[in-house]
């Protein structure tokens, strides 16, 4: 019963964050269903003469999944009382602020944005600034600048789809936006300690990695292991968007999981806690040199999943350490859910690395098992087989090269990522000792460069579908559910508490 519990528990307060993510419900109505359902969970542990059948655990399982779906409406209703209603008469007017830059400036190849928190009042609020690539700005430094507030607008893409601008920034607190202002540095490093370290050693690495590594192979080693494609030009990054390909440069679990996993197949002729050691640490390596951001550290959360679950054999048990993360994350920021791409395709990726990759394997005795090239092979097809659905909603690209595009991609991505930390690595120690480390890259990333290049330049490369149905997205994922847990789920409402949890 105990297991039954946590999984109605679970998914009653994902869905409840979900239907709240974009249809809105009074709260007060959610708090009169939390009420009615807390007294069903009484009246069916306490009162109720079936208590002790399964009619009356039936009824004890339905009204926990209401309540805790209920609580899901009230976290959401919590972070969602908009913050921005202190500036809300100053929208529109040009006007000044002093406030710190609480995150690392995303440069890209024309500006660079700066999300500086300011405050009024003892209330804080977080605007995103748009500069020129003039200044040199870094995290931590307190600014001082005068333009124009303005509230976020959504967009339309270059495929045609609405970009939900707004919500995006929300997740993460901005609620406005200011283009070019005038800006004046008053001091530096006033941010956290810790931080401040992990963004100069990641600095210094980037800096160290793209000495031994050209443009533009090095754009493609930063995305890699970095997520760092913010410099990626319209041309370079339209061409990852074509093959179907744009995933293997997304700051999430997939990229980290298929490095950790070759790291730990490299020391497979080792004791097992060597490997597990160095799948752990080449985890820990990257959410230090991404510095430590949420989306880093959720990406490693869900790749240590992964890896322990394919360690273990015994999905069923990191299934719901899978789903207690997921909750977690959600519970701190309800907006990731539904707005966080970077985490939903970190848990749909990993999703597929756990429960589907084992059951293609079978599919890919070709391939020699040698430095566990089979076992990469199937990891990053079954990872590319559940991301593409999403990546058909949120980018509305169909990419008709994306199938060979990645075969040919996939396997080499391991090695070249654990290349470009080696490169970057000694570089930091000698220039020398990186160089060969940074021919070899460069090798492999030509390669992957040439292939995507390839492709992208095949007629009718990919097609727009700017309207690909959000039903249809969800079709297809509870087809892939109804697939993979089907048994699980009918035992779930069938079978006794004992043969569910076998």
């Amino acid at each position: 019963m105990q297991d039954r519990i946590f999984f109605t528990s679970c998914f009653g307060f994902i869905i409840g964050v979900f239907l709240r993510s974009f249809i809105f419900v009074n709260l007060y109505t959610a708090i009169w269903i939390s009420i009615i359902a807390f007294a069903l969970i009484l009246f069916h542990t306490f009162i109720s003469k079936n208590k002790c059948l399964p009619a009356g655990r039936q009824g004890v399982l339905i009204s926990i999944f209401i309540l805790t779906f209920s609580l899901g409406i009230f976290r959401f209703h919590m972070v969602d009382v908009s913050a921005q209603s202190i500036f809300e008469s100053e929208v529109g007017q040009k006007r000044t602020f002093s406030g710190k830059i609480i995150d690392e400036p995303e440069v890209k190849e024309n500006n660079q944005k700066l999300t500086v928190e300011i405050q009024k009042n003892a209330e804080k609020t977080e605007v995103l600034l748009s500069a020129n690539l003039d200044q040199d700005f870094k995290y931590g430094d307190e600014i001082k600048f005068e333009g124009k507030l303005e509230k976020p607008e959504n967009f339309t893409t270059d495929q045609g789809k609405e970009f939900d601008y707004v919500n995006y920034l929300r997740k993460d607190g901005i609620f406005y936006v200011m283009r070019y202002p005038k800006i004046e540095i008053i001091s530096h490093r006033n941010g956290n300690p810790v931080k401040n370290a992990l963004f100069y050693v990641k600095e210094k690495f980037l800096n160290k990695m793209n000495l031994a590594i050209r443009e533009p192979e090095s754009l493609l080693m930063g995305g890699l292991i970095l997520g760092e494609k913010s410099s990626f030009n319209e041309s370079l990054r339209q061409s990852f968007v074509n093959t179907g390909t744009i995933h293997i440069v997304a700051l999430s679990g997939y990229n980290v999981t298929i490095v950790a996993e070759w790291i730990m197949k490299i020391f497979s002729a080792f004791p097992k806690n060597i490997g597990i050691g160095a799948g752990i640490f080449s985890i820990l390596l990257f959410v230090l040199m991404t510095g430590g951001s949420s989306t880093a550290i959720r990406a490693g959360i869900m790749a240590s999943l992964a890896l322990f679950a394919r360690l273990i054999g015994r999905n069923y048990d990191v299934a719901r350490a899978l789903i207690l993360a997921g909750v977690v994350m959600i519970l701190i920021n309800p907006f990731v859910l539904y707005f966080d791409v970077s985490f939903q395709l970190s848990f749909i990726a990993t999703v597929a690395v756990i429960f589907f990759a084992p059951k293609i394997e079978k599919y890919f005795l070709w391939i020699t098992p040698r430095l566990g090239l089979r076992d990469i092979v199937s990891v990053t097809c079954a990872a590319y087989i559940f991301v593409m659905p999403f990546i058909l909603y949120k980018m509305g690209n169909l990419s008709l090269v994306a199938l060979p595009a990645n075969i040919l991609i996939l396997p080499f991505i391991p090695l070249t990522m654990i290349l470009g930390f080696l490169t970057g690595f000694t570089g930091i120690i000698s220039y020398i000792l990186a160089v060969p480390f940074g021919y070899l890259s460069y090798f492999f990333l030509h390669y992957e460069l040439a292939v995507i290049n390839f492709f992208s330049n095949v007629p009718f490369a990919a097609l727009s579908i700017p309207d690909f149905p959000f039903l249809l997205t969800l079709l297809i994922y509870a087809y892939f559910i109804y697939r993979l847990f089907g048994k699980s789920i009918k035992k779930f409402f069938t079978e006794p508490q004992e043969n569910f949890s076998q």
